[in-house]
Order: C-alpha cells, then sequence, then structure tokens
C-alpha cells in the first residue's frame, strides 16, 4: 500500500504538482512566442512566393492570420489546466471547458479577420458573417464564464475545509487524480497525431483528398471533448459510490449534456454552431445555478 502510494505520489509530482503547472505555464507562452514568429515568416515567405503552400491553406495569406498560432499553443495549456483542476473541483474543470470553446471562438476570429470582405453585402459573404456571429458570441461565452465562476465562488465559500472533508470524498479526489494522470499520455497523443495529419496535409499532400479536415477548428478538439465526455460519464458513475444526493447527480449529468452539446458543434458551421456553443454554455450555468439553489433548500431543512 505504501509503496503503490509512493508511486502515485511521483507520479503525481511529475505530471500535476504546482510546480509543473507553472513551467508548462512558462514553456508553453515561450513556445507560443516563438510559433508566432515563424508563422509570420512563413507568412511572409508564402506572399514573395518562395514558399509555395496548398491554395487550401489560407493560414498563410495575411499576417494577421499568424495569431491564430499562439492561440493555439494557449489553448494546449487549456488543456492541461483542465486535467490540472480535475482532482481539485467539478465545476472549475467544467469552466475549464467553457474557456477552451471560447478561445477556440476567438482563435477562429483572427482567422476570420484575415479573410473580411469591407463591402455592402456584409450579410452575404460567408466570412464576414462567421465573424459577426463569433463575436457576439464572444461577448455571450465570457458573460457565461463569469456568471458561471461566481456562482461557483458562492457555492465554495460555505465548503468544508479540505482537512474536513469525509474519507468517501477523499477516496473519489484520489479517483479523480489517477483518471486526470491517465488523460494527459492520451490528450498528448491525440495532439501529435492531429498536427501531424495537419502538417501533412498543408505542407505534403499531392490533393486535396490527402487531406480531409475541413476545419482546422477540429484538429484535436473533435476528438478532446469526445474524450471528455467519456470521462464525465467514468466521473459520474464513480460518483454514485460516494454520494446519492439528487441535486449533485442531476449536476454532473447536466455538465455531461453541456459537453456533448459542445462535441455536436464541431459538426456545424455558420449559425448553428454558434447557437449550439452558446446553449451549452448557457445550460450549464443553469444547471449549476438550480443546483446551488437546491443546496440551500438541504441546508435550510437540515436546521429545522
Amino acid at each position: 500500500m505504501t509503496k503503490s502510494k509512493s508511486l502515485f505520489d511521483l507520479f503525481y509530482s511529475k505530471l500535476l504538482s504546482e510546480r509543473v503547472r507553472e513551467k508548462s505555464e512558462v514553456m508553453i507562452i515561450s513556445v507560443a512566442i516563438i510559433s508566432f514568429i515563424i508563422h509570420l515568416l512563413l507568412v511572409v515567405l508564402a506572399n514573395l512566393n518562395i514558399l509555395h503552400l496548398n491554395d487550401y491553406s489560407k493560414l498563410f495569406n495575411n499576417p494577421i492570420a499568424a495569431i491564430y498560432t499562439p492561440f493555439s499553443f494557449i489553448l494546449i495549456y487549456e488543456v492541461y489546466l483542465l486535467v490540472y483542476y480535475l482532482p481539485k473541483s467539478t465545476t472549475i474543470y467544467i469552466g475549464k471547458q467553457y474557456e477552451i470553446i471560447t478561445l477556440i471562438v476567438i482563435r477562429n476570429l483572427f482567422k476570420d479577420l484575415a479573410n473580411l470582405e469591407f463591402t455592402a453585402d456584409w450579410f452575404n459573404v460567408k466570412y464576414d458573417l462567421q465573424f459577426t456571429y463569433d463575436l457576439i458570441a464572444t461577448i455571450l461565452l465570457f458573460f457565461l464564464i463569469y456568471v458561471f465562476y461566481r456562482l461557483n465562488e458562492r457555492k465554495d465559500n460555505g465548503q468544508p475545509k479540505e482537512s474536513n472533508l469525509s474519507l468517501e470524498i477523499v477516496k473519489f479526489i484520489r479517483m479523480k487524480n489517477i483518471i486526470a494522470m491517465c488523460l494527459i499520455p492520451v490528450f498528448f497523443i491525440l495532439a501529435i497525431y492531429g498536427l501531424t495529419k495537419w502538417v501533412h496535409g498543408s505542407f505534403f499532400s499531392i490533393s486535396n483528398i490527402v487531406y480531409s479536415i475541413k476545419d482546422v477548428n477540429t484538429i484535436f478538439f473533435n476528438e478532446f471533448f469526445t474524450v471528455l465526455i467519456l470521462t464525465d460519464v467514468l466521473l459520474l458513475l464513480i460518483s454514485f459510490l460516494y454520494t446519492d444526493k439528487f441535486n449533485t447527480v442531476i449536476r454532473n449529468s447536466g455538465f455531461i449534456i453541456s459537453t456533448i452539446l459542445i462535441k455536436l458543434s464541431f459538426g456545424t458551421a455558420g449559425l448553428l454552431n454558434t447557437i449550439l456553443i452558446v446553449v451549452a454554455v448557457l445550460f450549464g450555468v443553469v444547471i449549476l445555478l438550480i443546483h446551488n439553489q437546491y443546496d440551500k433548500i438541504g441546508l435550510r431543512n437540515s436546521q429545522l
């Protein structure tokens, strides 16, 4: 038992400790800056016809599109933070999912900026219309995430300290730690696979048939949210071993539905894509709001 615990602590310190999080932050920021400079150089080389890229690689047509690349690395760090907070707080873990999809929308804004056409037919041009959708969605999502964290903050104020947690909750947190450590190599493999597929399609494929990814936003994140859904379902099932509170079960189930809606958005485009994302986050906010109110009722009843 002691040996397995020490092995667990070793892996945890190598993957999910505060020190590793701080080092990862510095590393990601450094890589983001370097990648931004490299992307700008590729844009310059492409515009000078020194480097010939596939016609459908629109990320290399305009210097503004270079902002897309550092945001991609910031998203990678957000993925790590999501795994980092998984054992610590279910609501913050879900909040990180919302932050990730919001950053994807913002990243898409930078990509669309490079393709805007300032004409009188603004609402008839595909990229202009999508830019409008994403602009409005960003504001709505930013506000909803703010509300989500405010609701979580109020709930946490009434939570017991970590030292006062029951044995069942401690076991559940340990189980979440194990799941979090398993997710890191899974996401790493998915990221390498997605990057390799995109680089091959952008630089080495000889036809559009080889490069089958229609939307660059689906690279990694389509599979990422699929894994999150499976993880959320697993956490829900495990939670039944440690709690039978109705509102907690409904909250966790609601968060799964929210994640599924985000996953479904990757298979859509245009206005439907934007609506699915906003509705997914709104659903999570409403679920947390009702859950907190339910907790207050339970607290008052226990005091009667």
